[in-house]
């Protein structure tokens, strides 16, 4: 069952809207679709919500560590709360998915993602979930940095809002702890993509 959902970024103006910020900008259209305000926790640094799904109260969160040290956002917040790792969804791009595709995934390594790492790190163990949103690749990794910092193009913009949007709609699935059924929902091809 998931307990709480963490959307990595970048905070700041600068980053606002870059494809690393996926996590972030995912986490605000759930929030403004369950019309729920952020608030800032400078205890935890990060801004943090309570999310109402389907009878269950999910936690939510932003690290303003930047990406590099989310992790010490989310672990004390975690243990203040008494949440395991294995209950944690995080909320982050993804390089080797296209624009549009969103992919659940339960442990793993960090795949060279920084913030993985740090979650890694600071939570002792791998074992936390991930909603991995595609950002896709420019096909050389000496240009990985200005493209994870850069902005898509409106059309693969498009596509990115579109995967959000399906896997917003597993959450409530998450939130019961229906993995399975929210996994299936997510990676069953749509219409469109047939």
């Amino acid at each position: 069952m998931v307990r709480l959902v963490v959307g990595l970024g970048n905070p700041g103006t600068k980053y606002r809207g870059t494809r690393h910020n996926i996590g972030f900008v995912w986490a605000d259209r759930v929030a403004a679709r369950l019309g729920i305000k952020w608030s800032g926790q400078r205890r935890y640094q990060a801004e943090v919500a309570e999310w109402p799904l389907d009878g269950h109260l999910v936690w939510a969160m932003k690290p303003q560590t930047y990406m590099n040290h989310s992790g010490r956002a989310v672990a004390p917040f975690a243990r203040a709360k008494g949440i395991e790792p294995e209950s944690i969804l995080v909320v982050h791009d993804e390089l080797d998915l296209p624009p549009g595709t969103a992919r659940l995934k339960a442990g793993g390594g960090h795949g060279g993602h920084n913030g993985l790492r740090d979650l890694v790190e600071e939570l002792g163990t791998k074992d936390f979930l991930r909603l991995r949103l595609g950002i896709g690749h420019p096909g050389d990794r000496s240009q990985v940095t200005p493209y994870v910092l850069g902005r898509a193009a409106p059309e693969e913009r498009q596509a990115m809002e579109a995967g959000m949007d399906r896997a917003a709609e597993v959450l409530p699935d998450l939130a019961a702890g229906n993995w399975q059924r929210a996994v299936n929902d997510l990676h069953s091809p749509t219409p469109s993509d047939s």
